[in-house]
């Protein structure tokens, strides 16, 4: 009897979503490095308090404003308060590679959904049977993965307990929560549909659960990579590319 490889829709959706998500991740923390200040509510700005500060550029904590100096010369102009120093804000680049790569994973990823429904693919291989859902099955996994008891690669998906949980998470929790989280920014979702935004308690708060999210995805990342590398790099490669 052979065994189960990848099938072929697994890895070009594999592929597809993993480098949207990393176009995602460069352009989403240079958006934040023009604004690393997290808030709670409907508005925030750098005249209210911040939930979380984050010192990842110059425009943490800038330091304070210059004096107020007129657009024009007539009386009751508009007027401007400058920086103390020059920030950083090239971000337009990155918000539209953003918009760009992110629709290119939501549509990725609903075809991976759609087609792991289909073809039985969660239930086969993501969803654990009845026998393996006992807390003590889970914490055996998740001790042997600590002391770096990795199975080698299978080349397929033959996943273990703590794996397909990880996966179930990121497709149909961590995800789902970035995207709905990304359209209750979008000022023209929320015109159109408001209750996206109250949904998460106010667009900022829809932005700092964005961020939470983001980096619950990058630490998944960063294990999915370790537990790669530690169970057979070229094994893995080679089924995921090439389905043998």
């Amino acid at each position: 009897m052979h065994p189960v490889r990848h099938a072929g829709w697994v890895r070009s959706t594999h592929w597809i979503v993993a480098l949207s998500f990393l176009v995602l991740a460069f352009s989403g923390f240079v958006i934040l490095m023009s604004h690393p200040r997290l808030y709670w509510g409907e508005a925030g700005n750098e005249l209210t308090p911040a939930l979380i500060e984050l010192p990842i550029s110059r425009n943490h904590r800038h330091g304070g404003w210059e004096a107020s100096a007129p657009f024009f010369g007539s009386a009751g102009g508009p007027a401007s308060a400058s920086r103390t120093y020059e920030i950083f804000n090239q971000n337009g680049w990155a918000r539209s590679l953003h918009f760009l790569a992110a629709w290119f994973l939501v549509a990725t990823g609903s075809v991976y959904v759609a087609l792991g429904m289909l073809t039985g693919h969660f239930r086969q291989h993501l969803v654990p049977p009845p026998h393996e859902r006992a807390p003590r099955r889970f914490w055996d996994d998740l001790i042997n993965h600590l002391r770096l008891r990795i199975p080698p690669a299978t080349g397929g998906p033959q996943y273990g307990l703590l794996q397909k949980c990880a996966y179930l998470g990121v497709v149909f929790l961590a995800l789902p929560l970035a995207i709905a989280t990304g359209l209750a920014m979008s000022p023209a979702i929320t015109a159109a549909y408001p209750f996206v935004s109250r949904t998460f308690g106010g667009m900022q708060s829809a932005r700092t659960i964005h961020f939470f999210a983001f980096v619950a995805l990058v630490g998944f990342l960063a294990a999915h990579v370790a537990m790669i590398v530690a169970s057979g790099f070229r094994r893995h490669m080679r089924a995921m590319t090439l389905g043998r």
